[in-house]
């Protein structure tokens, strides 16, 4: 099947480090309705341009030491926007016949940031990779109705084999019982890949209370019948 070329991705290594061969580097992707663009360094994630509420993002943990950029970085990430969409629009008219070939993405992975506890904030991660071209779309939701606050979705990254990967996070406050589920679509599925995930917290205590209240009373019974048993037998002697 012929398909027009409407993705554009340029991936540039910023530096490599003699000692222990660091990789840093810079992401630029375009269609006719997305922009993408990041810094990466080691196959992490450093900064992302979040064009949708114009901003950039540092998705790193809280807990560690991130890397700061100077001011002015968002602009520069929403002009190299603007020469992307040029090249693309170049790039589709001269390769009108390219033949596309699509590749799908694994089965989503979906695991949460922290530990749950009940009432606590905490953050559902949803990552897929092995496909081809990017992005992939996610949908979330949350007792099967949709959700959208709270979300985000990172850039797609390059994989050594020319595929991407692509997390997209979803923040929630944990309460017994949600079911909460990450749908991922892309051109080469016949049809999204869905995974779910429930909050489930076991109260503290209960299960070894019950544990030992059940053996305390399964030796209780033994002692009444051992002592059942001594009484008859010093009856009948």
């Amino acid at each position: 099947m012929k398909m027009k070329m409407n993705v554009l991705v340029l991936c540039f290594v910023l530096s490599v480090s003699a000692e222990g061969l660091h990789e840093d580097l810079a992401f630029v992707g375009c269609s006719d309705s997305d922009g993408e663009f990041s810094y990466n360094l080691d196959g992490e994630e450093l900064w992302f341009a979040d064009f949708i509420n114009n901003r950039g993002v540092y998705p790193q943990p809280s807990f560690i030491d991130p890397m700061i950029y100077q001011e002015g970085v968002y602009q520069s990430a929403v002009a190299n926007l603007q020469i992307c969409k040029g090249n693309l629009d170049k790039s589709r008219r001269a390769m009108k016949d390219f033949k596309l070939e699509n590749d799908p993405p694994s089965s989503p992975m979906i695991y949460v940031r922290d530990v749950v506890e009940l009432g606590g904030k905490n953050t559902l991660i949803c990552h897929v990779t092995g496909f081809y071209p990017a992005p992939v779309h996610v949908y979330w939701t949350k007792n099967e109705e949709n959700v959208t606050e709270g979300t985000s979705l990172n850039v797609p990254y390059p994989n050594k084999d020319r595929s991407f990967r692509q997390t997209a996070r979803l923040d929630f406050i944990a309460q017994q019982g949600d079911v909460y589920s990450c749908t991922v679509s892309h051109p080469a599925l016949d049809q999204p890949l869905t995974k779910f995930w429930d909050v489930n917290v076991q109260q503290p205590g209960v299960g070894p209370s019950v544990f030992c209240g059940v053996g305390l009373s399964v030796g209780l019974l033994g002692v009444a019948a051992g002592t059942f048993f001594l009484i008859k037998g010093n009856e009948c002697s």
